[in-house]
């Protein structure tokens, strides 16, 4: 709160431990649903994906590599003059780029009556006009997004107008059917390698060190936990005339270094590549500590995480590139899930998707879920629910029958006053639970007092939402008191006995948090005996 620097210096002067202890005062006191955790600060999470893609750049570039981006359409001729006698089995798990022809629509004399029919009379002109434009659609003079408000303008009608004429007479428009052509979305990195390549010769002369990491697109027959049909592959080619498989080695240490992985194997590759030269191919096995034990198929801490080889001459002579290329690849996701410790690819890659992942929030995160239903909305009313839960702290255990008045004020010129009562005998003005808090304790959300036997609980104060039940139920009886003045009432009573629900005690839990500990079968155990009563009289 706002404060004068003027007044509190002359106070702090006469009297500085008074104006201290008044200082209080000027710090403001959190409303019902402002209270942390319910007030956080929020902050962005990097996706695992990117989160590794970042790193990998930050790794090629102080390794001197200079970044590229490759072509992601790569005609299905390119792959040919690539792979050779293999183009066939890498084009089967290519997917082909099709879109759907532009239709030959002709304006029958039926047609033009219907046209009519919809947007008024028109001219002969008018008539000629939308033959023209649809004439210069099938020709790709005009875009498909272009041809409604292209139509539009020159008749002078609305959009929808047009949507509808096209609807209703033209339906070759929704008989379309895509046609393939023969480009495709790479498969490989290698696929824009070779044309990249290429191309920077015509303008610079090697050595290249060069890197690219970007999506790559497989057929697969079926996504599982170790394969997606889209995926990033962070990719580097060495052009020199003096490059060597030891090259790739060097690469390979110096860059996976960078992430944790100590020790290196390097193993032929069994595929044997036709694009790569004879006995060049080299698969890079990379031990990390991180997972040893671990929950995966890599538990001895070894893991296949590259690939290396030097391109044949064969395809770089027909691309006319005269220098030995050394390309490593490897696939980001593989590694985001080593150091993200993931077991399901799928799960990684779209934790969103309830089909691929566990959801999982923490007791903090359910905290933030649960709030106070009815809550006072004015000044009167806030100091009714200070005052209420101030008399039952201060007499919780006072023998019955008993009556403490908690507040008198004046609420839209109506005398209101408030007490806190128990009329029946042989009791406590409030009962066991009355100051139970709601914890979230192992994805449980619970009712709990606040005692040795829950310290455990009680010690994650993120998890703590600080709503006790007596202050639950003096939020929901200030709000009466504010309806009843409303409504001209003249008395009310607000009650809470042996609560079994969190809605008789005022308690709102997000449908997020019923969702997810409904699916996780959780607990929601917010109940007890409160038996506390508050008595309102307006006149």
């Amino acid at each position: 709160m706002k404060f004068n620097p003027d007044k509190i210096r002359e106070d702090a002067s006469e009297d500085f431990d008074r104006a201290w202890k008044d200082s209080a005062k000027y710090v403001k006191k959190p409303l019902f649903n402002e209270r942390y955790p319910i007030t956080s600060i929020n902050y962005g999470k990097p996706h695992p994906v990117y989160d590794t893609i970042a790193k990998l750049r930050e790794a090629y570039l102080r390794m001197g590599f200079e970044e590229m981006m490759n072509p992601i359409i790569v005609d299905e001729q390119e792959v040919h003059k690539q792979f050779g006698n293999e183009a066939l089995a890498v084009l089967d798990r290519c997917f082909y780029l099709a879109g759907l022809p532009r239709p030959n629509a002709g304006i029958s004399d039926e047609r033009i009556s219907k046209i009519k029919e919809m947007l008024g009379d028109l001219s002969t002109e008018d008539i000629d006009m939308i033959r023209k434009v649809l004439h210069s659609y099938k020709k790709g003079e005009i875009e498909g997004d272009d041809l409604v408000p292209e139509m539009a303008a020159k008749l002078d009608v609305s959009d929808s107008l047009i949507v509808e004429v096209i609807d209703q007479v033209f339906p070759e428009f929704k008989e379309l059917t895509p046609k393939a052509g023969k480009r495709t979305l790479r498969s490989h990195m290698t696929s824009g390698w070779f044309i990249s390549l290429s191309e920077i010769l015509k303008r610079r002369e090697p050595p290249f060190n060069l890197f690219s990491i970007d999506r790559c697109f497989r057929r697969e027959q079926q996504e599982d936990a170790a394969r997606l049909m889209t995926y990033y592959s962070a990719s580097c080619v060495i052009m020199d005339e003096d490059v060597t498989v030891d090259h790739g080695k060097a690469v390979a240490q110096a860059l996976l270094s960078q992430f944790g992985f100590e020790k290196f194997q390097f193993r032929p590759d069994e595929k044997r590549s036709k694009y790569y030269s004879p006995d060049t191919q080299i698969e890079v096995f990379a031990y990390h500590p991180k997972l040893v034990d671990s929950n995966t198929k890599y538990s001895d801490g070894w893991v296949e995480i590259a690939t290396f080889g030097i391109y044949s001459p064969i395809p770089l002579s027909k691309y006319d590139i005269p220098y030995p290329v050394m390309n490593l690849g490897l696939g980001v996701e593989r590694l985001a899930m080593i150091i993200h410790e993931a077991t399901d690819l799928r799960g990684m890659s779209y934790p969103q998707m309830e089909l691929y992942s566990e959801w999982e929030m923490s007791d903090s995160e359910l905290a933030r879920h649960v709030e106070i239903d009815m809550i006072p909305e004015t000044s009167q009313g806030r100091e009714i629910f200070e005052a209420v839960v101030k008399q039952c702290e201060a007499h919780a255990s006072k023998p019955s029958p008993c009556e403490f008045p908690a507040w008198e004020g004046e609420i839209e010129g109506h005398n209101v006053k408030v007490s806190v009562i128990e009329p029946e005998e042989d009791t406590k003005l409030c009962g066991p639970a009355a100051f139970n808090e709601i914890v979230i304790y192992n994805n449980d959300i619970l009712g709990l007092p606040n005692n040795k036997k829950w310290k455990k609980a009680f010690s994650n104060h993120s998890a703590r939402t600080g709503v006790r039940f007596i202050e639950a139920l003096a939020a929901k009886a200030a709000s009466e008191v504010e309806d009843a003045v409303a409504k001209g009432d003249t008395e009310i009573q607000t009650r809470a006995r042996i609560i079994k629900t969190p809605a008789e005690i005022n308690i709102k839990l997000s449908p997020i948090a019923q969702r997810y500990v409904t699916g996780k079968n959780k607990k929601i155990d917010i109940r007890g005996p409160v038996f506390t009563t508050i008595k309102t009289e307006i006149s």
